[in-house]
């Protein structure tokens, strides 16, 4: 049986890496699997009961109190924490405010570095992030780091905002967006960074289907059979 598939796609907050991986997904076959939610869920449990961020011992004991499990839900692996799948909730500003906190604990990586490699045993994975193809799957060849300008990046993430009708303030988004880039490319274990090799994507004038396309010319031009499948362009479906 062949060995599973990883294409990770790394990049920072709004750089369209969920739109593009889910797209990439489709078009390949595989499993998506988004990194960022696992911190996200684990940073909404810790609001939910009451825990300040910044509490490192607290943090600490709950990621190693809870129970993690995973669901497939349409082509997609959800974590589950302590039985409860969170859903939009962690994409709440006051959780996406606070995850790069959350996220820089070591302790609170390790569990889920070691989830997150774990999920190959359901079979080939695109997988998005900030630290997949340098930390958690640095042997793939299929490493990918999507940016955005700045400005363009703020922009979509109050659009995203707005289909969740939550009211934000621009100015807010934009310097919330700042922040957190500082905090994940500072962090002192795997920072947000461009993995050894992958391919560069600045996706500023590009929308995700072309941005998902090249991708998967990548991928075709490696010429190798592996998964389950011969990886071809086939490109997915629509978009946000």
């Amino acid at each position: 049986m062949s060995e599973p598939v990883v294409v990770a796609i790394d990049g920072p907050s709004a750089s369209g890496k969920s739109t593009v991986s889910r797209l990439v997904a489709k078009a390949l076959g595989y499993l998506y699997v988004d990194s960022g939610a696992m911190y996200r869920a684990i940073t909404w449990k810790v609001l939910r009961e009451g825990f300040d961020v910044n509490d490192r011992e607290q943090v600490v004991a709950l990621v190693h109190r809870v129970k993690l499990d995973f669901e497939i839900v349409e082509g997609a692996a959800r974590m589950r924490v302590d039985g409860v799948d969170p859903g939009e909730a962690v994409r709440a500003p006051e959780v996406a405010e606070r995850v790069s906190i959350v996220a820089a604990v070591p302790e609170v990586r390790q569990v889920l570095v070691a989830q997150q490699r774990s999920l190959t045993r359901f079979g080939s994975l695109v997988m998005e992030g900030r630290d997949i193809g340098s930390v958690v799957f640095p042997e793939t060849p299929f490493k990918f780091y999507l940016d955005a300008d700045p400005q363009v990046r703020a922009q979509r993430r109050a659009k995203d905002y707005a289909a969740m009708q939550i009211a934000t303030d621009p100015n807010r988004v934009a310097q919330a967006l700042a922040q957190r880039d500082r905090l994940d490319s500072s962090r002192a274990v795997a920072p947000l960074q461009i993995a050894l090799g992958a391919v560069v994507i600045n996706n500023s004038n590009l929308t995700p289907e072309q941005t998902a396309q090249i991708i998967l010319d990548h991928i075709r031009q490696a010429g190798v059979r592996r998964g389950a499948m011969t990886v071809t362009g086939r490109q997915g479906g629509g978009c946000r």
